[in-house]
């Protein structure tokens, strides 16, 4: 049985209709179809528009096939989230439909709107719980049996599913809301051994899980037994799969390998289009060199004919006439050149359209002006204390000199922002010493929070403007950053994470900061594909001191980290 308060199944009419818990918002409808046994999902040409409008994605149309591993890749607001909630049956797409054999199990991503939840409620077992409890209390009424259905075993299988994802001490009526992110997580993809589905859906699953939390992960998902789609910017991840579906305007292309394969794919791709693309280039120059010289070898001919016109003394009605066909003549001429030309423009534009947003963003500020070796920081046996707990055991000793490229690991709860506070000044530690040598520096957290949600785009930026840019050339800024004119007057709250990221390096070019030292907290946890690799190529474009705290290994080993502090 999936997560639902209640759960009807009609096998006449062959449609199930159940209600998910609060925390997937809102009742669905799902047609149940038994058609070919390795068919698991059928999507038949979906499209969704916003509430304004506006169409998100039209005339979808794929297929899951029973025990396929499927990654669904595409840039932040595609509508890989939408189409997600499509699939479990929260939404309903505006046109087409949704065929499947089993309701599937979504494991969604979180921000708060499931703290007011208990862990029962949230994973839809609740009420059986209740059930149970009542039965085994002597109140065996129909109603409870019925809520029941004969599942005794769901509060052991609850128990052993927290335990096998290291929440053994989780209570199943403790509120969502007193969980870390993590947490929050885990209890998710504890209940698909709970649920035991057919479907699985993985929205960002290893966002917020710790290094041991993503080799649980990466260990239920490599062995499962279930069909699953994933959505993830996690590399290792989505190297998991066998096929890769890309959502994009294109609407869905289907890759038969892994991510890896993929980006190869895609690399080829785009060299195939830039070759069309300066081919295209070539014809557009010469058609309108053709249709330069053609205009002035006409303008040539006509002033030629116009002198022997006006030698041989041909009347003035005549010479009207002859002009007259001599314009048309030009005009014919000249219409045929400029329906050549702009056809062609109109084809270079469209190819310029499907070119990926470039990755060569950067940060655009000097170095900074401390000479590589300079000790930054030292801390010499620093430990916080909570209560009367110390975090580290034993003590924390840290050296960080200037130009080096480190990271913070450890399991969450280790204490990495405690001392990312403590390295900033912004904590005293309750023991031992730390030293720190006169530097600027940086700090950008995972929700980016250099941005002020009550300012738009562009008030955003002129808040950077310390070196006094024209009104023109922060708007050239921001359009190097891919905010077009568009989006200047577009308030930074309902920015997504990657849009936030790319504000967040287009404001420290605008205030041309030249920082000692960048300290980046899981900056990859909101980014899709697309925008760690532009991230990663500013960060790489920078000189300074770098501290990343991040579970991403490949991001890690991009940004050349040279050494690991183990938490």
């Amino acid at each position: 049985m999936l997560p639902g308060k209640y759960f009807t199944e009609h096998f006449k009419l062959r449609r199930f209709h159940y209600y998910r818990p609060n925390c997937f918002s809102r009742a669905g409808t799902f047609t149940i179809h038994f058609f070919k046994e390795s068919l698991m999902l059928l999507l038949n040409n979906i499209t969704y528009l916003h509430p304004n409008k506006d169409i998100l994605f039209e005339h979808l149309n794929f297929s899951i096939q029973k025990n396929q591993k499927v990654a669904l890749v595409g840039n932040n607001g595609a509508g890989k989230s939408t189409l997600f909630k499509i699939m479990a049956g929260i939404l309903s797409p505006s046109e087409g439909t949704v065929k499947a054999s089993a309701v599937p199990y979504y494991v969604p991503q979180h921000f708060g709107q499931y703290d007011e939840l208990t862990v029962a409620e949230a994973l839809g077992v609740s009420d059986k719980i209740i059930a149970l409890k009542a039965i085994l209390d002597g109140n065996v009424t129909e109603e409870n049996m019925a809520l029941l259905n004969d599942d005794w075993t769901i509060e052991e299988r609850c128990t052993e599913a927290l335990d096998h994802w290291e929440l053994k001490e989780l209570s199943l009526t403790q509120q969502m809301g007193s969980l870390s992110g993590g947490q929050k997580t885990k209890v998710f993809l504890a209940g698909i051994s709970i649920h035991d589905p057919e479907i699985v859906l993985l929205d960002e699953p290893s966002n917020h899980l710790d290094r041991a939390g993503r080799e649980l992960l990466y260990q239920l998902i490599t062995s499962a037994a279930f069909t699953w789609v994933v959505i993830s910017h996690d590399r290792k991840l989505l190297n998991l799969p066998d096929e890769v579906h890309e959502l994009s305007k294109r609407g869905i292309m289907v890759y038969g390998g892994n991510y890896d394969f993929y980006t190869e794919q895609k690399k080829l791709e785009n060299d195939v289009l830039l070759i069309e693309l300066k081919d295209r280039e070539k014809s557009l120059r010469k058609a309108k060199e053709t249709a330069r010289e053609s205009a002035e070898r006409q303008q040539k001919l006509d002033a030629r004919g116009k002198k022997k016109q006006d030698k041989a003394g041909v009347p003035t009605i005549m010479m009207n006439t002859l002009r007259n066909n001599a314009e048309k003549s030009s005009a014919k001429l000249k219409s045929v050149h400029a329906e050549k030309t702009g056809n062609l423009s109109l084809e270079l534009n469209d190819l310029r359209k499907e070119l990926p947003e470039t990755d060569k963003m950067k940060f655009g500020f000097d170095d900074s002006a401390l000479h590589k070796g300079k000790i930054l920081l030292k801390a010499v046996e620093i430990n916080f204390q909570y209560g009367a707990q110390c975090l580290w055991d034993p003590a924390m000793d840290l050296q960080v000199t200037s130009g080096e490229r480190l990271a913070l690991k450890g399991l969450n709860g280790s204490g990495k922002t405690t001392l990312i506070k403590l390295l900033l000044g912004k904590l005293k530690p309750t023991q031992g010493n730390l030293s720190r040598a006169d530097h600027s520096s940086i700090y950008i957290d995972q929700d980016y929070s250099l941005i002020d949600n009550r300012l738009t785009v562009f008030e955003q930026a002129e808040k950077f403007n310390t070196t006094s840019l024209q009104e023109h050339e922060i708007k050239i800024r921001l359009n190097r950053f891919l905010f077009a004119k568009e989006d200047w007057n577009k308030p930074c709250s309902a920015l997504s994470g990657g849009e936030r990221m790319r504000l967040v390096l287009c404001c420290l070019t605008i205030g041309h900061i030249a920082p000692d030292m960048i300290i980046l907290d899981e900056p990859t946890n909101n980014l899709d594909m697309q925008n760690i690799g532009i991230l990663t190529a500013a960060i790489n474009d920078y000189n300074g001191t770098l501290i990343v705290v991040s579970h991403d290994e490949y991001f890690l080993k991009k940004v050349n980290i040279q050494r690991s502090i183990q938490l």
